[in-house]
């Protein structure tokens, strides 16, 4: 008897600890295949509707990837987030290309995922945020400048600010958009710096930050540049670190407390 209450207080203590769902996606129009997504719930909440957070990965990661590198149950919990971690193919960069034959992700994220976890789940659809790292990071500064009235807020850590720096732009973003070539405008826009100016007069909460080592740090430093020019209200953080992931694991934290501090102020 006093095995099976033992046995019984641990099981409902794990079940406590954990409250991520895997929700899969079939799309036969934009993606074609399947899409996968890590879901982490709060454990309690006195609230009706939880804001959500979005977090995209990295250049060929996945939709495990960031659960590897942060804590996200305990981010939920502490910050009353619901936390969605779709899966980008490895190096979907978030976005529909021009080649309707391609990749058409965007259009994944805003007709087949976002209807999904708003059907699945209690979500407060006026605090929908957005972040993420590397190709992450730009695919959340890319859906806010495209797609104001969607969220509340985005971030970037290590993000790909300006398509033109990144590493990737004669190879994966190649595909997407074409030859790589400085006449091939299609980099420019679809570069988050080149349309910040979407986000004027608006009170979003923007975070973006990269690592003084990476070889990404002067894209932010344009970007930030940009936002003081046309004076939009953003947090910039420049700090030590590398493209990695035990950067982004640190960094990553930083987001989910601006955006719960940014809500208390409502």
């Amino acid at each position: 008897m006093r095995f099976k209450l033992i046995l019984m207080i641990l099981i409902l203590g794990v079940s406590h600890l954990y409250a991520q769902d895997t929700v899969t996606v079939f799309s036969t129009k934009n993606l074609k295949q399947t899409d996968s997504v890590l879901v982490f719930k709060p454990q309690q909440t006195s609230l009706g509707k939880s804001p959500v957070v979005y977090l995209l990965h990295g250049h060929n990661a996945n939709y495990k990837s960031w659960s590897k590198l942060a804590d996200l149950q305990k981010l939920a919990n502490q910050y009353q987030f619901i936390v969605v971690c779709p899966d980008g193919l490895k190096k979907s960069w978030y976005l529909n290309s021009p080649d309707k034959d391609s990749l058409q992700y965007e259009a994944f994220f805003l007709d087949e995922l976002m209807p999904t976890i708003n059907q699945k789940y209690k979500v407060d659809a006026k605090n929908v945020f957005v972040t993420g790292a590397s190709m992450g990071g730009f695919g959340a500064m890319y859906m806010i400048t495209k797609y104001p009235d969607l969220f509340a807020g985005a971030g970037s850590t290590s993000g790909v600010l300006n398509l033109r720096y990144s590493a990737f732009r004669k190879t994966t973003i190649a595909y997407l958009l074409g030859v790589y070539s400085e006449q091939n405008k299609l980099y420019d826009d679809y570069s988050p710096i080149n349309n910040i100016q979407a986000l004027k007069g608006l009170d979003k909460a923007l975070i973006f930050d990269t690592g003084t080592e990476d070889y990404l740090y002067i894209t932010s430093k344009q970007f930030r540049q940009k936002c003081d020019d046309l004076k939009i209200k953003a947090t910039y953080i420049a700090q030590p670190g590398g493209h990695t992931g035990g950067y982004w694991s640190k960094s990553i934290v930083k987001h989910f407390e601006f955006f719960a501090a940014h809500l208390s102020q409502k």
